[in-house]
C-alpha cells in the first residue's frame, strides 16, 4: 500500500485510556522451546519473527526486561497481519549473558546484524526505555536502516533517574540484588502483592510481573549482565548517556513518542522536550498510565503502531543478506 510521508510539525496528544551492511559471522537459528537463536559475531541471541505484511516492526525491551514484554502487543499487531520482530538483548532473557560489551552502541549493532541475518533492509524500530536509547543509538549509527522510530518512555532524553536505580551502580550492590532474587524475598513480595490487591492498591513498581523479573537476580549472570548494563548508561548522578544534541538530526525520520503520565522510572517532560527538539516527531500521552503503556493498554499502543506505520516511506525491503 502506498503512503505519503507525513511531515507536520511536533504535536502533543493526550489520549484517555481505560483503567483496568552484514554480519561477518553468523549460524543458521535452531529452535530451543519457544524461542529461536542465532549466534551473531559469537553471541547467541534469542528472537521471535511473526511474518507479515508491511514495514517491519523490530520491537526491542528496556532494561530488565526480555521479549515477552511485547507478548500483549505482538499478538495484536499479528491478528492483523504486521511483521513483527522482538529480541532478547544481549544479557537478557534467553540471549547469551557472557563479560561481553553492553554498551548502547555494542547492542545497536547486535539489531543491525539480525535485520541482516533476517534479511530485512530497514525496520520501524519500537524502543521502551533502555531500548530507546538503543533505538535512538541504532538511528545514529545505521541511519539508511530506519524508516520509523518509535521511543515509549526512552532512556538517553534526560539525567533523571529514580534512587533505587542509581543507587545499584555503587559497589555492594551485587549482594543486594543476590538478596533480592532470592526464593525467601521472592515469596515476601508476592505475599505483599496479594495483600494490596485485596484492598484494591496496585502498585505501579512493585506487582506480580516486576517481582517475577526480580527474582531472576537470583542467577548469578543475570545479575552480572543487568549491572554491566546499568553502569553502561546509569551512575550514581543518573543517566550519562544522552541524546539530546542528535534529535534535530532526525528531522527526515518519522518519529512517534509514547508516555505515560505517572511514568515514576521517566519523567513524561523528558518526552515532551524530545517532541520539541524532534522536528517530524508526534507525542501521544496515556494519561493514566505508568512506565509501560505497551503492558499496560496493550489494544492502544497497537492501534497506534498500526497508525503509525502510514507515516513511513514504503520501500523495497528485499534481502539484505541470505540465511546462512
Amino acid at each position: 500500500m502506498t503512503a505519503t510521508k507525513f511531515t507536520a510539525p511536533p504535536s502533543v496528544t493526550h489520549t484517555e485510556t481505560p483503567k483496568p551492511k552484514r554480519a561477518r559471522k553468523v549460524t543458521r537459528p535452531k529452535p530451543e522451546g519457544d524461542a529461536t537463536f542465532a549466534v551473531l559475531h559469537d553471541r547467541r541471541i534469542a528472537y521471535t519473527e511473526h511474518l507479515g505484511s508491511g514495514p517491519v516492526y523490530l520491537l526491542v525491551h528496556g532494561i530488565g526486561g526480555n521479549q515477552t514484554d511485547w507478548a500483549r502487543v505482538t499478538e495484536r499487531l499479528v491478528e492483523t497481519g504486521q511483521h513483527v520482530i522482538t529480541v532478547d538483548l544481549p544479557g537478557h532473557g534467553l540471549s547469551a549473558k557472557d563479560r561481553g560489551d553492553y554498551s548502547l552502541g555494542a547492542m545497536a549493532s547486535v539489531l543491525r546484524d539480525l535485520l541482516d541475518y533476517l534479511g530485512h533492509r530497514q525496520a520501524i524500530l519500537v524502543g521502551h526505555s533502555l531500548g530507546g536509547g538503543v533505538a535512538m543509538q541504532f538511528t545514529y549509527q545505521f541511519p539508511e536502516r530506519c524508516n520509523g522510530l518509535v521511543l515509549v518512555c526512552s532512556g538517553g532524553l534526560g539525567t533523571e533517574t529514580p534512587k533505587w536505580l542509581r543507587a545499584a551502580t555503587l559497589p555492594g550492590s551485587r549482594i543486594v540484588f543476590a538478596a533480592i532474587g532470592s526464593e525467601k524475598t521472592t515469596n515476601s513480595l508476592l505475599w505483599g502483592c496479594r495483600q494490596l490487591a485485596r484492598v484494591g492498591i496496585e502498585p505501579q513498581l512493585v506487582n506480580p510481573q516486576m517481582v517475577e523479573k526480580l527474582s531472576e537476580f537470583g542467577d548469578s549472570d543475570t545479575r552480572e549482565a543487568f549491572l554491566a548494563t546499568l553502569r553502561s548508561v546509569v551512575d550514581v548522578s543518573g543517566q550519562r548517556v544522552t541524546a539530546l544534541g542528535k534529535l534535530a538530526s532526525m528531522e527526515d525520520l518519522p518519529v512517534l513518542l509514547i508516555w505515560g503520565a505517572r511514568d515514576p522510572v521517566i519523567p513524561l517532560h523528558h518526552g515532551e522536550r524530545a517532541a520539541e527538539a524532534i522536528p517530524n516527531s508526534e507525542l501521544v500521552v496515556f494519561p493514566r498510565i505508568g512506565h509501560e503503556p505497551h503492558v499496560e493498554d496493550p489494544d492502544r499502543f497497537a492501534q497506534l503502531l498500526r497508525d503509525f506505520q502510514h507515516r513511513v516511506t514504503p520501500t523495497d525491503d528485499s534481502p539484505a543478506v541470505a540465511h546462512a
